[in-house]
């Protein structure tokens, strides 16, 4: 029989833990959100300072991206196992160390291998930032609360390059990761003292699940990562493209019979959580995808320096501030499917019409509305997606959830810069503005599409979730959630 959860792992919070949840957590995930982006307007600067060839560049960024996409799911298992709180400020602490090796390198090979110990200390801190916040914050106030969470996550990913590009014009590359550490050191003691102890229901942990997993997820995040600089046919990118899809397959027939999964196939049962998973994905992979290249655009196109362009970019990284709290607390209301679904239309209708407006010389204020919409529509789907993803199962099994939610958002963001940039790189380029626009409009439509695709999967969410909850004896016990 499962572990059962103690009873001060579900007592109600003060008013003063939920203020402190919300804070630690926030601002823990807007660093391992941050993290994602940030480097990448600093790299010329990296490059001339450290050497290195493009594929060295690459691994810069790529290094964390597959850390911390393979290890969320094992970072989640180690929270419900050995306690929440505990690991959390286990994983900040990696990352703390990791962010000031990382500014400490002194070469290539040392900045990789601290970015990749950085994946390692995110993918344990992040999942565990919304099964923590959940447990302080009571149900009917959740959607607020996911809502600021989700707002402050979101500005993190959408304005990494403006960060990166601030810090290493007017500083040095090296403060953007020296910017994690103070912010960790504050965060470990609140950490400690100001957020309560949680733990999942099952004593073990899954390791030939964790493994299965991880190396599918690795093969194939790999593959994307290192198609378009490799070939999609060499044999590396081919092997991850043939073995990932296998191994995450086998994970699945060995979570069907293991006594103890890590993911427990029957959530999938739950029609909430499957379609708020495929929306995640469809979602990051538009949206992760655009950003990358748009900000190109502003910086190779139009001339803009990384803070300039960054900027610019403002009517739609600084959206989520806005609007977030706001479409958090309606979902409270009305339920998050339509708030969800009209969020990743706006997000794919602000893309189409950037994909229409795109020449050389338009002018910025043509682009503001695409801008806008785009913003909006992060937003509302940041706000209540949290929200539906912990209420579509069992409050034992939100840390699970929680960990493959995010995996499924950081795998979607890795496929999204792969395939937008191979879509931009068969019919354009870098030669000239006008190869620029031909690359840009077409892998912009593809992000539309991906992200239209995601509102399609977002109507499915009941507007009720059906949870399949932990098993109790011989049968199953079943829960609906308003």
């Amino acid at each position: 029989m499962p572990k059962p959860i103690p009873e001060a792992d579900t007592a109600p919070s003060s008013r003063s833990t939920v203020v402190w949840a919300l804070i630690v957590t926030s601002v823990a995930g807007f660093m391992a959100a941050l993290d994602n982006l940030v480097v990448t307007t600093a790299l010329p600067s990296i490059r001339k300072d450290l050497g290195g060839a493009l594929t060295d560049l690459e691994w810069t960024v790529s290094a964390y991206t597959l850390t911390f996409a393979v290890l969320l799911m094992f970072g989640a298992a180690l929270g419900d196992r050995f306690g929440r709180r505990r690991m959390f400020g286990a994983g900040l602490t990696v990352f703390t160390l990791a962010s000031a090796g990382a500014a400490l390198s002194s070469g290539m090979g040392e900045l990789i291998a601290a970015r990749a110990v950085q994946g390692v200390g995110a993918a344990v801190m992040m999942p565990l930032t919304l099964t923590l916040l959940s447990a302080a914050v009571p149900a009917e106030r959740r959607g607020m609360a996911f809502g600021i969470w989700g707002a402050v996550n979101g500005l993190a990913v959408a304005s990494g390059p403006l960060i990166g590009g601030t810090l290493t014009e007017h500083f040095s590359w090296q403060w953007i990761f020296w910017l994690n550490v103070p912010i960790g050191l504050l965060l470990l003691p609140f950490t400690r003292l100001r957020l309560n102890e949680s733990h999942g229901p099952n004593p073990r942990i899954d390791i030939p699940g964790t493994a299965l997993v991880s190396a599918g997820l690795f093969g194939i995040v790999y593959a994307l990562v290192r198609g378009n600089s490799d070939g999609w046919t060499a044999a590396p990118v081919l092997t991850g493209l043939i073995a990932g899809p296998l191994l995450l397959a086998a994970f699945v027939v060995y979570e069907l019979r293991a006594a103890n999964p890590m993911l427990p196939m029957r959530l999938f049962r739950s029609r909430a959580f499957s379609a708020i998973n495929s929306a995640s994905m469809l979602m990051f992979l538009g949206m992760f995808g655009s950003i990358f290249l748009l900000s190109q655009f502003l910086q190779s196109v139009q001339g803009y320096s990384p803070v300039e362009a960054g900027l610019r970019m403002l009517p739609w990284t600084a959206m989520p501030l806005i609007v977030a709290p706001i479409a958090g607390a309606v979902s409270d209301r009305i339920g998050g499917r339509p708030v969800i679904a009209l969020g990743l239309a706006l997000q794919a209708a602000g893309l189409a019409v950037f994909a229409v407006i795109s020449t050389v010389h338009v002018s910025y204020a043509a682009q503001v509305p695409a801008l806008a919409i785009s913003g909006m529509g992060m937003a509302m789907f940041f706000a209540p997606s949290s929200n539906v993803v912990m209420s579509s199962v069992a409050a034992e099994e939100q840390g699970i959830a929680s960990g493959a939610n995010n995996a499924m958002r950081e795998v979607g963001g890795a496929l999204g810069v792969a395939v937008l940039s191979s879509v931009f790189a068969h019919n354009g380029g870098y030669t000239s503005g006008q190869a620029f626009i031909d690359g840009l409009r077409p892998a912009l439509w593809a992000g539309a599409g991906a992200v239209a695709l995601g509102a399609v999967a977002a109507v499915l969410i009941p507007r009720r979730a059906r949870v399949v909850a932990v098993a109790e004896g011989a049968g199953e016990r079943e829960k609906v959630l308003a």
